[in-house]
């Protein structure tokens, strides 16, 4: 990993160039720079896809009323662009499209002050609601894959929700989420300090697995009637509590993977699995409709992440963090710095 001078790149017909003012960290940004990912990586890349920024000049294809014009607020996601006519594409499964493009994987991303994106796929905010582009930048990816996943696990208000790796980037955000949808919210991670985050931020219960004897026991303790909460996401990027979901999950109940820890796979009874309908399901990001919503509950206040920003330098810094597990809500970079 190094930092250095690179040009500005200019945008093809139907991209558009936008200034990076922040852009979060994410933990797919450590596995790309690890290359432990079975996806072939672009070498060299430039890592990010939380850049949040303004339109600064467009290609020739893209016009008005596409609704992105110079001066926008907008934002780089995971999905930097994708076909539009498979058969998933057409059914707003985009995310499953073979031919997408990554940012910060397959085409360079946003840990830079100037990018290119594709037009169609970038997010918007509204500049006219003055909107605070470092808090908005982890919506982009954090915000969106938490709150797709809450939606695959197919939790109703007043149901009860785990939230696997709650203290993190991801997991902050999707505890908020979750009680904006009318979900009560069983935080499970390790330490006081995310204990002590997890409750700000609305969890009812916090889990330690560092200090529970019995973390399945505890987990189903958590709900009213103790049988476990209807879903789970995991968001933790390692191995276990994989294996430890459907033990604790209500029968009938989702578990959600959404965190992909290197390698890792998931395992579970069979017998059990089938007599208590236990559903397990992969979510990946989301599409661009989830965006909007995801943005939406952010415009209106319910969801904010406890960003942390730091300077270009620091990235590194950050993915020591990752890797110790010591990091709680989002660092964002400030491209200033």
């Amino acid at each position: 990993m190094s930092l250095k001078t690179i040009p500005v790149p200019t945008p093809g017909p139907q991209e558009i160039l936008i200034h990076i003012l922040y852009s979060g960290v994410c933990h797919t940004d450590l596995h790309a720079l690890n290359n432990d990912w079975p996806l072939p990586r672009k070498t060299p890349v430039v890592g990010g896809h939380e850049g949040a920024g303004v339109v600064v000049a467009k290609g020739s294809l893209v016009a008005s009323g596409q609704g992105v014009d110079v001066g926008d607020y907008v934002g780089i996601p995971w999905l930097s662009s994708t076909c539009h006519h498979c058969t998933f594409c057409l059914q707003a499964q985009e995310m499953l499209c073979s031919e997408a493009q990554l940012s910060g994987y397959t085409v360079d991303g946003s840990f830079q002050q100037y990018a290119v994106a594709n037009a169609s796929h970038v997010a918007k905010f509204p500049k006219e609601k003055g909107v605070e582009l470092d808090a908005a930048a982890p919506i982009l990816c954090a915000g969106l894959t938490v709150y797709t996943g809450l939606k695959q696990s197919e939790a109703r208000p007043g149901q009860y929700v785990a939230i696997v790796g709650a203290g993190g980037g991801l997991g902050s955000l999707a505890t908020q989420y979750a009680r904006a949808m009318g979900l009560h919210v069983i935080a499970i991670d390790g330490g006081p300090e995310k204990g002590e985050s997890c409750k700000k931020l609305g969890a009812e219960v916090y889990v330690d697995y560092l200090t529970s004897k019995d973390l399945v026991a505890d987990v189903k303790a958590a709900t009213a009637d103790g049988l476990g909460p209807h879903g789970v996401l995991l968001l933790a990027p390692m191995e276990k509590p994989f294996q430890q979901a459907t033990g604790y999950v209500r029968s009938h109940g989702t578990v959600v993977c959404i965190g992909m820890p290197a390698g890792a796979k998931v395992s579970m009874p069979v017998f059990d699995t089938v007599v208590r309908m236990v559903q397990v399901k992969g979510s990946y990001v989301g599409n661009r409709q989830d965006m909007v919503e995801a943005i939406d509950f952010f415009l209106r206040g319910l969801v904010r992440a406890p960003v942390k920003v730091v300077g270009m330098t620091e990235i590194g810094s950050v993915f020591d963090a990752m890797r110790e597990n010591r990091v709680v809500g989002r660092y964002v970079v400030d491209t200033s710095r």
